[in-house]
């Protein structure tokens, strides 16, 4: 499970592919974020025959919702990637809009998990679009889970998909065929946990505290 995660690299930090094609005005405008939450709007790469910057919400709204902003239908903020390919509301967006959402840590109850070296990794998602009668767009994301890693085992049950860099192309791009996309499941299987770091912040805040 991802419900929380940061985004605290500077804009000349942040990976090169994100940086190609981005919304005008982000770079004098771009934020760090200490705490992105479901339903805020988060930086995501997609493809639609090339790689795009863009902003999305965190929250995965259906492309047939009859009302997006309809507080009682669930808007979904991970996915299992075990059963993304049979799901309904995921089964389109596996196929044709995979994304990518950076972050510099993840959350899981009082703990950070971050690179050692405080690098900018990928977060694997997917993202749908809803358009209403007249033409106005809405984009939303979610991010998806898998099976935990030695490293996160002790903290949850699931864990947020990471996909390494080199793959940015291969993850966003629409697949042609069923074998294509199988080879995606390897992609999502090659976290390893070196050199990631967990890191206890209620200990953290502790050792601040003792400091006054």
């Amino acid at each position: 499970m991802c419900g929380r995660f940061e985004l605290k690299t500077k804009f000349e930090k942040l990976p090169k592919v994100l940086k190609k094609d981005y919304p005008s005005g982000l770079d004098s405008k771009y934020e760090t974020q200490n705490l992105i939450r479901p339903n805020d709007p988060v930086l995501v790469i997609k493809n639609e025959g090339k790689i795009k910057t863009t902003f999305m919400t965190w929250g995965f709204i259906s492309p047939w919702a009859k009302d997006p902003f309809d507080k009682e239908r669930p808007r979904p903020f991970n996915a299992r990637s075990e059963t993304v390919e049979e799901k309904k509301l995921f089964s389109g967006s596996w196929k044709h809009k995979r994304c990518l959402i950076p972050a510099s840590g993840f959350f899981e109850k009082k703990y950070r998990v971050r690179k050692v070296n405080h690098e900018t990794f990928w977060l694997g998602g997917i993202w749908s679009k809803w358009t209403s009668p007249d033409g106005a767009e809405l984009e939303s994301c979610c991010i998806l889970t898998t099976d935990p890693n030695d490293l996160i085992k002790p903290l949850h049950d699931r864990m947020p998909v990471i996909v390494p860099n080199g793959y940015e192309e291969q993850w966003t791009e629409q697949v042609k065929d069923a074998d294509e996309l199988k080879g995606l499941f390897a992609i999502m299987m090659n976290w390893s946990p070196d050199g990631w770091l967990v890191e206890d912040l209620k200990k953290k805040e502790t050792d601040q505290m003792s400091l006054f």
